[in-house]
């Protein structure tokens, strides 16, 4: 087997202020990124990225797939290497973050007591395509497990570019490899549950139905794709072989789009809900105000900003009307890229980076270690006919979670309840609800002086 074509360490101009990847990377945006020594790695494009960081510099070598990195000269010094200017698009550099910051905390003093302690979070801008399966696979899920989920669809489904340090790379599998028959079957066994028939009818909905370029008429036209040419961000068809998706008129067709119509476009798809499809519309398709809505945006939303009422009498659903209502607040207050601003409070609002929300420990504080067992209990509720709602049927999501809060060893135990509006089911059909609990069990330990 010929070897891999790797490149030397290049590096782009750009302090942690404007990006920080330890945290962007992992805050629940992508979920193909490995950590393996200290380097971040993953395929974007036919070519697997390698990123590490210091203080000034992003750094970035690339290792091709040798088929690809074999030109017909045989000197990969001619091959055009366009990753420099992959990643300003992948890392949307072009916007300044610092100020936008600046921006958010003038306008919001909740942001700006948070924001500090995660400065460098940018929203990616990823393939439409694969922000859309991984988001579906997020429903009533966690971060790690999403991954997982992503891996296996890409080692069984993607085709294989590299190996770094014994741990293969293969790219994200296009709508016709997930369309294929027999996929739903094989991804119930891999552990996918009701989300393989989401995946596999989503994929065929796109690569049979709707057209792959569907995806890029829907996004932000001020936004290029990642690594589209000119020609595709237009998409010009010729006469004769043009694609409709499922609200697409001529007026639709000849409009440039918008965020609401990106919105409700991708609701007509299998498994999309009104979050998933915010998310979509957010890191994959370019739309900046679009803000998706969890159960941690919604535990925000009631926490921080008075959503769903005071005391005893708050409201632990989230309803299609409260869902806009929360949305067009945020909109209001942070403006036309209000979805970057909602990733710094959500990131701020895991559990994994509740150290990092505290900030440094000072000396004497006494922190708390906790040992965690999660269990998962999955019952079934009949969802009564929808009457006058029109058909909408709302998907609960319930989840403990462990609220970052200004100090570890406060952290306190929130139950949060969500609601995802599903597009389209049957009447008196049953939802699926998980609820994570988390046993744990505290020692009190001083820290070191």
């Amino acid at each position: 087997m010929a070897s891999q074509k790797v490149t030397e360490w290049r590096k782009l101009p750009v302090s942690l202020a404007e990006l920080c990847i330890e945290t962007t990377l992992r805050c629940g945006q992508s979920f193909r990124w490995r950590k393996i020594n200290e380097q971040w790695h993953c395929v974007l494009k036919g070519r697997l990225i390698s990123l590490k960081q210091d203080p000034t510099h992003l750094h970035y070598k690339v290792t091709w797939p040798t088929c690809t990195a074999t030109p017909k000269n045989e000197h990969p010094q001619d091959f055009e290497d366009d990753t420099s200017v992959l990643l300003h698009n992948y890392f949307a550099l072009s916007h300044s973050l610092t100020t936008l910051y600046a921006q958010w905390s003038l306008s919001d003093a909740n942001f700006a007591r948070r924001a500090p302690a995660f400065t460098g979070i940018r929203i990616l801008n990823q393939d439409a395509w694969e922000t859309l399966i991984s988001f579906i696979c997020s429903s009533n899920n966690n971060i790690s497990r999403i991954s997982q989920m992503v891996l296996k669809l890409c080692t069984h489904y993607g085709p294989y570019v590299a190996t770094v340090e014994g741990e293969a790379f293969h790219d994200f599998p296009g709508p016709e490899a997930l369309a294929g028959e027999g996929v739903e079957a094989h991804l119930r066994e891999l552990g996918f549950g009701y989300r393989a028939k989401y995946i596999a009818e989503t994929a065929g909905c796109v690569a049979q139905v709707y057209g792959e370029r569907w995806l890029l008429r829907l996004r932000n036209p001020g936004v290029p794709a990642l690594g589209a040419a000119e020609e595709d961000i237009s998409v010009k068809k010729e006469e004769g072989t043009e694609e409709k998706g499922p609200v697409e008129s001529k007026a639709d067709l000849d409009n440039p789009p918008t965020y609401q119509k990106a919105h409700e476009a991708l609701l007509t798809l299998p498994g999309v809900g009104p979050k998933v499809s915010d998310c979509v519309c957010l890191m994959g398709l370019g739309w900046g105000e679009s803000v998706p809505i969890d159960t941690h945006v919604w535990q925000i939303a009631q926490r921080d900003y008075n959503f769903g009422g005071k005391g005893s009498a708050k409201t632990k659903t989230l309803n299609k009307t409260m869902y806009e209502a929360v949305g067009d607040h945020f909109r209001k207050i942070w403006g036309p890229q209000a979805g970057w601003a909602q990733s710094v409070l959500f990131t701020a609002n895991l559990k994994s980076f509740s150290e990092q929300a505290a900030g440094v420990a000072k000396k004497g504080v006494v922190k708390v270690e906790e040992e965690s067992k999660e269990e998962m209990v999955t019952t079934a509720k009949a969802v009564p006919k929808p009457g006058k709602n029109k058909g909408v049927v709302v998907k609960i999501e319930e989840s403990e979670e462990m609220a970052a809060t200004t100090s570890v060893a406060m952290s306190r135990k929130r139950k949060t309840v969500a609601a995802e509006v599903i597009p389209k089911a049957e009447p008196d059909a049953t939802v699926q609800t998980t609820t994570t609990r988390t046993l744990r069990s505290s020692k009190r330990i001083k820290s070191q002086v």
